[in-house]
Protein backbone atom coordinates (compact mmCIF):
# COMPACT_ATOMS: atom_id res chain seq x y z
CA UNK A 1 0.00 0.00 0.00
CA UNK A 2 0.93 3.67 -0.74
CA UNK A 3 -0.19 6.38 1.71
CA UNK A 4 0.55 10.60 0.72
CA UNK A 5 0.75 12.00 4.11
CA UNK A 6 0.08 16.42 4.68
CA UNK A 7 0.45 18.51 7.43
CA UNK A 8 -1.18 21.68 8.13
CA UNK A 9 -0.67 24.01 10.88
CA UNK A 10 1.48 24.27 14.18
CA UNK A 11 4.24 21.92 15.50
CA UNK A 12 1.48 19.22 17.81
CA UNK A 13 0.32 18.49 14.06
CA UNK A 14 3.86 17.94 12.70
CA UNK A 15 4.72 15.94 15.59
CA UNK A 16 1.27 13.76 15.15
CA UNK A 17 2.31 13.00 11.56
CA UNK A 18 5.57 11.59 12.62
CA UNK A 19 4.03 9.35 14.70
CA UNK A 20 1.70 8.34 11.83
CA UNK A 21 3.92 8.33 9.15
CA UNK A 22 6.29 5.88 11.51
CA UNK A 23 3.35 3.69 12.17
CA UNK A 24 2.74 3.57 8.51
CA UNK A 25 6.28 2.34 7.76
CA UNK A 26 6.38 -0.25 10.20
CA UNK A 27 2.88 -1.21 9.11
CA UNK A 28 4.76 -2.42 5.89
CA UNK A 29 3.22 0.74 3.67
CA UNK A 30 5.31 2.86 1.35
CA UNK A 31 5.04 6.61 0.91
CA UNK A 32 3.46 7.54 -1.97
CA UNK A 33 5.92 9.94 -4.44
CA UNK A 34 2.57 12.27 -4.97
CA UNK A 35 -1.21 11.94 -4.01
CA UNK A 36 -2.01 11.10 -7.20
CA UNK A 37 -0.85 7.87 -6.74
CA UNK A 38 -1.29 6.98 -3.55
CA UNK A 39 -3.48 4.17 -2.24
CA UNK A 40 -4.50 6.39 1.17
CA UNK A 41 -4.08 9.68 1.76
CA UNK A 42 -3.96 11.36 5.23
CA UNK A 43 -4.84 15.24 5.86
CA UNK A 44 -3.69 16.28 9.44
CA UNK A 45 -5.71 19.31 8.76
CA UNK A 46 -5.18 23.20 10.62
CA UNK A 47 -8.63 25.65 11.23
CA UNK A 48 -6.69 28.41 12.98
CA UNK A 49 -7.25 31.00 10.33
CA UNK A 50 -9.79 31.47 7.27
CA UNK A 51 -6.98 30.90 5.02
CA UNK A 52 -5.87 27.76 7.04
CA UNK A 53 -9.45 26.15 6.17
CA UNK A 54 -8.84 27.44 2.44
CA UNK A 55 -5.72 25.60 2.51
CA UNK A 56 -7.26 22.01 3.62
CA UNK A 57 -10.24 22.51 1.02
CA UNK A 58 -8.04 23.14 -2.19
CA UNK A 59 -6.03 19.73 -1.25
CA UNK A 60 -9.46 17.86 -1.02
CA UNK A 61 -10.39 18.64 -3.94
CA UNK A 62 -7.60 18.33 -5.87
CA UNK A 63 -7.11 14.60 -4.32
CA UNK A 64 -10.99 13.61 -5.42
CA UNK A 65 -10.25 15.26 -8.98
CA UNK A 66 -6.82 13.74 -9.68
CA UNK A 67 -6.99 10.54 -7.85
CA UNK A 68 -10.47 9.80 -7.36
CA UNK A 69 -10.27 6.07 -6.15
CA UNK A 70 -8.13 6.85 -3.21
CA UNK A 71 -9.03 6.09 0.46
CA UNK A 72 -9.03 10.15 1.91
CA UNK A 73 -9.19 10.17 5.92
CA UNK A 74 -9.38 14.02 7.32
CA UNK A 75 -7.97 14.34 10.48
CA UNK A 76 -6.90 16.85 12.71
CA UNK A 77 -8.34 20.69 13.69
CA UNK A 78 -10.53 21.68 11.04
CA UNK A 79 -11.88 17.94 10.54
CA UNK A 80 -13.17 17.71 13.96
CA UNK A 81 -14.29 21.24 14.58
CA UNK A 82 -16.48 21.63 11.69
CA UNK A 83 -17.81 18.28 10.80
CA UNK A 84 -21.26 18.52 9.62
CA UNK A 85 -20.21 20.96 7.29
CA UNK A 86 -17.13 19.05 6.13
CA UNK A 87 -19.14 15.93 5.72
CA UNK A 88 -21.94 17.75 3.43
CA UNK A 89 -19.21 19.08 1.56
CA UNK A 90 -16.82 16.11 0.68
CA UNK A 91 -19.13 13.36 1.77
CA UNK A 92 -16.20 11.27 -0.40
CA UNK A 93 -13.93 11.87 2.27
CA UNK A 94 -13.67 9.94 5.92
CA UNK A 95 -13.68 12.21 9.11
CA UNK A 96 -11.14 10.51 12.02
CA UNK A 97 -10.02 12.09 15.45
CA UNK A 98 -6.84 11.68 16.49
CA UNK A 99 -7.10 9.36 18.75
CA UNK A 100 -9.05 6.73 16.49
CA UNK A 101 -6.64 6.93 13.54
CA UNK A 102 -4.87 3.73 14.58
CA UNK A 103 -8.17 1.45 14.75
CA UNK A 104 -9.47 3.36 11.36
CA UNK A 105 -6.02 2.59 9.59
CA UNK A 106 -4.17 0.46 11.23
CA UNK A 107 -6.52 -1.85 12.83
CA UNK A 108 -5.02 -0.94 16.19
CA UNK A 109 -6.32 0.19 19.81
CA UNK A 110 -4.76 3.86 19.15
CA UNK A 111 -1.69 5.42 17.96
CA UNK A 112 1.13 5.96 20.40
CA UNK A 113 2.23 9.47 20.13
CA UNK A 114 5.74 8.65 20.25
CA UNK A 115 8.69 9.27 17.68
CA UNK A 116 11.78 7.67 17.17
CA UNK A 117 12.99 11.13 14.98
CA UNK A 118 12.33 13.82 12.63
CA UNK A 119 12.85 13.34 9.02
CA UNK A 120 14.84 16.44 7.54
CA UNK A 121 15.13 18.09 10.84
CA UNK A 122 18.07 18.86 13.01
CA UNK A 123 15.55 19.52 16.46
CA UNK A 124 13.47 16.96 17.58
CA UNK A 125 10.00 17.49 18.69
CA UNK A 126 7.99 15.55 21.64
CA UNK A 127 4.31 16.11 22.22
CA UNK A 128 3.23 15.89 26.06
CA UNK A 129 0.25 17.03 26.41
CA UNK A 130 -2.81 17.79 24.18
CA UNK A 131 -5.98 19.54 24.59
CA UNK A 132 -7.73 23.39 25.71
CA UNK A 133 -10.73 24.34 27.76
CA UNK A 134 -10.11 27.65 27.74
CA UNK A 135 -12.35 28.91 24.98
CA UNK A 136 -10.98 32.26 24.35
CA UNK A 137 -13.68 34.04 21.88
CA UNK A 138 -11.93 34.21 18.96
CA UNK A 139 -10.72 30.39 19.40
CA UNK A 140 -11.90 27.58 17.45
CA UNK A 141 -9.25 24.95 18.52
CA UNK A 142 -11.08 24.15 22.11
CA UNK A 143 -14.46 23.24 19.71
CA UNK A 144 -11.91 20.68 17.93
CA UNK A 145 -9.80 19.87 20.92
CA UNK A 146 -11.27 20.15 24.17
CA UNK A 147 -10.36 16.96 26.05
CA UNK A 148 -7.06 17.00 27.80
CA UNK A 149 -4.75 14.24 27.40
CA UNK A 150 -0.77 14.26 28.60
CA UNK A 151 1.72 11.60 27.91
CA UNK A 152 2.67 9.60 30.70
CA UNK A 153 6.32 10.62 32.64
CA UNK A 154 8.55 7.32 32.31
CA UNK A 155 6.96 7.62 27.92
CA UNK A 156 8.56 11.36 28.11
CA UNK A 157 11.42 10.58 29.31
CA UNK A 158 11.76 7.19 27.15
CA UNK A 159 11.30 9.44 24.30
CA UNK A 160 13.74 12.33 25.19
CA UNK A 161 16.51 9.73 25.91
CA UNK A 162 16.03 7.81 22.81
CA UNK A 163 16.16 11.07 20.38
CA UNK A 164 19.63 12.51 22.91
CA UNK A 165 21.09 9.00 22.00
CA UNK A 166 20.67 9.81 18.82
CA UNK A 167 22.01 13.03 18.81
CA UNK A 168 19.55 15.36 19.20
CA UNK A 169 20.85 18.44 20.88
CA UNK A 170 17.90 20.65 21.06
CA UNK A 171 14.55 19.13 22.17
CA UNK A 172 10.91 20.77 22.50
CA UNK A 173 8.19 20.07 24.81
CA UNK A 174 5.17 20.38 22.55
CA UNK A 175 1.20 20.42 23.13
CA UNK A 176 -1.36 22.57 22.41
CA UNK A 177 -1.74 24.03 26.24
CA UNK A 178 1.70 22.53 27.68
CA UNK A 179 1.20 23.80 31.03
CA UNK A 180 -1.72 22.27 31.65
CA UNK A 181 0.50 18.72 31.44
CA UNK A 182 -0.22 16.15 33.96
CA UNK A 183 0.96 12.89 34.39
CA UNK A 184 -2.11 10.56 34.18
CA UNK A 185 -0.52 8.04 36.65
CA UNK A 186 1.36 10.35 39.12
CA UNK A 187 -0.02 13.39 38.68
CA UNK A 188 3.32 15.11 38.12
CA UNK A 189 2.62 18.63 36.41
CA UNK A 190 5.07 20.43 34.45
CA UNK A 191 7.26 21.30 37.00
CA UNK A 192 7.49 18.06 38.40
CA UNK A 193 8.31 16.51 35.07
CA UNK A 194 11.04 18.87 34.35
CA UNK A 195 13.26 17.69 37.68
CA UNK A 196 13.01 14.66 36.18
CA UNK A 197 14.10 15.74 32.60
CA UNK A 198 17.08 17.45 34.43
CA UNK A 199 17.99 14.19 36.02
CA UNK A 200 18.56 12.66 32.58
CA UNK A 201 21.78 11.93 31.48
CA UNK A 202 23.53 13.80 28.51
CA UNK A 203 24.62 16.76 26.73
CA UNK A 204 20.96 18.28 25.00
CA UNK A 205 18.86 21.14 26.43
CA UNK A 206 15.02 21.29 26.39
CA UNK A 207 12.75 24.31 24.56
CA UNK A 208 8.99 24.73 25.58
CA UNK A 209 7.12 25.44 22.73
CA UNK A 210 4.22 28.18 23.87
CA UNK A 211 2.98 28.21 26.71
CA UNK A 212 0.47 30.18 28.52
CA UNK A 213 1.02 32.65 30.91
CA UNK A 214 -1.00 31.22 33.98
CA UNK A 215 0.55 28.26 33.86
CA UNK A 216 4.39 29.51 34.21
CA UNK A 217 4.51 28.05 37.74
CA UNK A 218 7.48 29.47 40.11
CA UNK A 219 8.33 25.72 39.76
CA UNK A 220 8.90 26.03 36.04
CA UNK A 221 10.67 29.01 36.24
CA UNK A 222 12.51 27.64 39.91
CA UNK A 223 13.98 24.48 36.76
CA UNK A 224 14.77 26.55 34.19
CA UNK A 225 17.04 28.43 36.68
CA UNK A 226 18.69 26.02 38.17
CA UNK A 227 19.61 24.44 35.13
CA UNK A 228 20.35 27.24 32.48
CA UNK A 229 22.52 24.13 31.07
CA UNK A 230 19.14 21.88 30.18
CA UNK A 231 16.06 24.03 29.50
CA UNK A 232 16.53 27.15 27.14
CA UNK A 233 16.72 30.59 28.31
CA UNK A 234 13.33 31.51 26.13
CA UNK A 235 9.48 31.76 26.76
CA UNK A 236 7.15 32.23 24.09
CA UNK A 237 4.29 33.89 25.80
CA UNK A 238 1.04 34.59 24.12
CA UNK A 239 -0.18 38.29 24.79
CA UNK A 240 -2.47 38.31 22.24
CA UNK A 241 -3.23 42.39 23.50
CA UNK A 242 -1.59 44.37 25.73
CA UNK A 243 -4.89 46.36 26.62
CA UNK A 244 -6.95 45.68 29.41
CA UNK A 245 -10.00 45.63 27.79
CA UNK A 246 -9.37 43.82 24.60
CA UNK A 247 -8.12 41.01 26.44
CA UNK A 248 -10.92 40.92 28.74
CA UNK A 249 -13.10 40.39 25.61
CA UNK A 250 -10.73 37.81 24.17
CA UNK A 251 -11.56 35.69 27.48
CA UNK A 252 -7.93 35.66 28.02
CA UNK A 253 -7.29 34.75 31.89
CA UNK A 254 -4.38 37.38 32.44
CA UNK A 255 -4.44 40.85 32.61
CA UNK A 256 -1.18 43.39 31.40
CA UNK A 257 -0.44 43.61 34.71
CA UNK A 258 0.31 40.10 35.57
CA UNK A 259 1.95 39.95 31.99
CA UNK A 260 4.47 42.21 32.78
CA UNK A 261 5.23 40.61 36.38
CA UNK A 262 5.54 37.04 35.17
CA UNK A 263 8.07 38.96 32.28
CA UNK A 264 10.02 40.40 35.14
CA UNK A 265 10.06 37.32 37.30
CA UNK A 266 11.53 35.61 34.73
CA UNK A 267 14.06 37.69 33.52
CA UNK A 268 15.10 38.54 37.39
CA UNK A 269 15.21 34.33 37.98
CA UNK A 270 16.84 33.27 34.47
CA UNK A 271 19.68 36.12 33.33
CA UNK A 272 19.47 36.53 29.02
CA UNK A 273 15.85 35.07 28.91
CA UNK A 274 14.10 36.35 25.95
CA UNK A 275 10.15 36.45 25.39
CA UNK A 276 8.66 36.34 22.57
CA UNK A 277 4.62 36.91 21.77
CA UNK A 278 1.53 36.01 19.78
CA UNK A 279 -0.50 38.96 19.62
CA UNK A 280 -3.87 39.74 17.35
CA UNK A 281 -4.63 42.51 15.35
CA UNK A 282 -7.62 43.72 14.74
CA UNK A 283 -9.94 41.99 17.27
CA UNK A 284 -13.27 43.01 16.68
CA UNK A 285 -13.55 45.36 19.59
CA UNK A 286 -10.28 47.08 19.45
CA UNK A 287 -10.67 50.21 19.25
CA UNK A 288 -7.89 52.83 17.43
CA UNK A 289 -7.38 53.89 21.26
CA UNK A 290 -6.88 49.79 22.32
CA UNK A 291 -4.74 49.51 19.73
CA UNK A 292 -2.29 52.04 20.87
CA UNK A 293 -2.15 51.38 24.30
CA UNK A 294 -1.52 47.84 23.39
CA UNK A 295 1.79 48.91 20.69
CA UNK A 296 3.04 50.93 23.74
CA UNK A 297 2.72 48.19 26.20
CA UNK A 298 4.84 45.62 23.89
CA UNK A 299 7.24 48.71 23.36
CA UNK A 300 7.59 49.11 27.20
CA UNK A 301 7.64 45.56 27.86
CA UNK A 302 11.09 45.21 25.21
CA UNK A 303 9.67 41.68 23.88
CA UNK A 304 12.23 40.54 21.20
CA UNK A 305 9.85 39.09 18.72
CA UNK A 306 6.06 38.76 17.81
CA UNK A 307 4.34 36.49 16.28
CA UNK A 308 1.65 38.55 14.47
CA UNK A 309 -2.24 37.62 13.47
CA UNK A 310 -4.45 39.14 11.68
CA UNK A 311 -7.76 38.63 13.28
CA UNK A 312 -10.08 36.39 11.24
CA UNK A 313 -13.83 34.81 12.63
CA UNK A 314 -13.89 31.88 12.99
CA UNK A 315 -17.52 30.43 12.76
CA UNK A 316 -18.80 28.90 16.34
CA UNK A 317 -16.96 31.31 18.33
CA UNK A 318 -18.23 34.11 20.33
CA UNK A 319 -16.04 36.79 18.95
CA UNK A 320 -17.49 35.69 15.18
CA UNK A 321 -20.96 36.76 16.28
CA UNK A 322 -19.68 40.50 16.70
CA UNK A 323 -19.30 43.54 14.55
CA UNK A 324 -16.01 42.87 12.75
CA UNK A 325 -13.48 45.46 11.62
CA UNK A 326 -12.77 46.00 8.35
CA UNK A 327 -9.96 44.87 6.56
CA UNK A 328 -8.11 47.62 5.52
CA UNK A 329 -8.01 48.59 9.01
CA UNK A 330 -7.12 44.88 10.47
CA UNK A 331 -4.86 44.93 7.64
CA UNK A 332 -2.49 48.39 8.85
CA UNK A 333 -3.00 47.54 12.17
CA UNK A 334 -1.33 43.93 11.66
CA UNK A 335 1.85 45.47 9.59
CA UNK A 336 2.14 48.16 11.82
CA UNK A 337 2.94 45.19 14.28
CA UNK A 338 5.01 43.56 12.13
CA UNK A 339 7.13 46.80 11.70
CA UNK A 340 7.42 46.54 15.44
CA UNK A 341 8.53 42.87 15.41
CA UNK A 342 11.16 43.92 12.76
CA UNK A 343 12.44 46.69 15.16
CA UNK A 344 11.97 44.10 18.50
CA UNK A 345 14.17 41.62 16.61
CA UNK A 346 16.65 43.53 15.68
CA UNK A 347 17.21 45.42 18.70
CA UNK A 348 17.46 41.88 20.81
CA UNK A 349 20.27 40.72 17.96
CA UNK A 350 22.36 43.92 18.52
CA UNK A 351 21.96 43.61 22.45
CA UNK A 352 23.54 40.38 22.40
CA UNK A 353 26.75 41.56 20.60
CA UNK A 354 30.16 40.64 22.38
CA UNK A 355 28.70 37.67 24.20
CA UNK A 356 29.28 33.83 24.74
CA UNK A 357 26.18 31.97 23.85
CA UNK A 358 25.88 28.17 23.52
CA UNK A 359 24.23 28.06 19.67
CA UNK A 360 22.71 25.03 18.63
CA UNK A 361 23.46 24.05 14.84
CA UNK A 362 20.48 23.80 12.51
CA UNK A 363 21.56 23.94 9.09
CA UNK A 364 24.39 24.08 6.58
CA UNK A 365 22.81 26.12 3.78
CA UNK A 366 23.96 28.81 1.04
CA UNK A 367 24.63 31.58 3.92
CA UNK A 368 26.53 29.41 5.90
CA UNK A 369 26.07 27.03 9.13
CA UNK A 370 23.19 28.16 10.82
CA UNK A 371 22.25 27.80 14.54
CA UNK A 372 19.75 29.07 17.38
CA UNK A 373 21.16 30.41 20.65
CA UNK A 374 19.56 28.88 24.04
CA UNK A 375 17.08 32.25 23.88
CA UNK A 376 16.19 32.01 20.37
CA UNK A 377 18.61 34.46 18.60
CA UNK A 378 19.12 32.99 15.50
CA UNK A 379 23.07 33.01 14.35
CA UNK A 380 25.42 32.95 11.32
CA UNK A 381 28.39 30.81 12.28
CA UNK A 382 31.18 32.51 10.09
CA UNK A 383 34.41 30.03 11.24
CA UNK A 384 32.21 26.67 11.42
CA UNK A 385 34.00 23.62 10.24
CA UNK A 386 31.77 21.89 7.41
CA UNK A 387 30.96 18.79 10.15
CA UNK A 388 29.48 21.71 12.71
CA UNK A 389 26.59 20.10 14.55
CA UNK A 390 25.00 19.75 17.83
CA UNK A 391 25.91 22.22 20.83
CA UNK A 392 28.89 24.88 20.45
CA UNK A 393 30.04 27.63 22.17
CA UNK A 394 30.70 30.84 20.02
CA UNK A 395 30.92 34.47 20.62
CA UNK A 396 28.78 37.01 18.70
CA UNK A 397 30.46 39.54 17.18
CA UNK A 398 28.29 41.48 14.95
CA UNK A 399 24.93 41.81 13.39
CA UNK A 400 22.87 42.68 10.77
CA UNK A 401 19.43 43.98 11.42
CA UNK A 402 17.67 40.58 13.06
CA UNK A 403 20.44 37.95 12.44
CA UNK A 404 23.75 37.71 15.09
CA UNK A 405 26.91 36.36 13.55
CA UNK A 406 29.07 34.59 15.23
CA UNK A 407 32.13 32.47 15.67
CA UNK A 408 32.88 29.26 17.72
CA UNK A 409 35.36 29.74 20.29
Amino acid sequence: MKFFLKTFGCRVNQVESQAIWEQFLRSGAEPAPSFETADVCVLNTCTVTHQADKDVEKLIRQILRRNPASRLVLTGCYAMAHQAAVREKFPQAQIVGKYELGRALFNEEDICWTVSGHEGHSRAFIKIQDGCDCFCSYCIVPFARSVKRSKPVEDVLKEIASLAEKGFGEIVLTGINIGNYSCPQSGKDLAALCADVAALPGRFRVRFSSIELQTVTDGVLAAMAARPDRFCSYLHLPLQSGCDGVLKDMNRHYNTAQYAAKVAQLRAQVPGASVFADVIAGFPTETEEDFETGYRFIEDQKLCGLHVFSYSPRPGTKAALLPQLSPAVIKARAEKLRELDRKLRSDFAASLTGSEQEVFVEEHGAQGVRGVTSNFQHVILENAPSGAHGLVHAVITRTEGPVCYGKIK
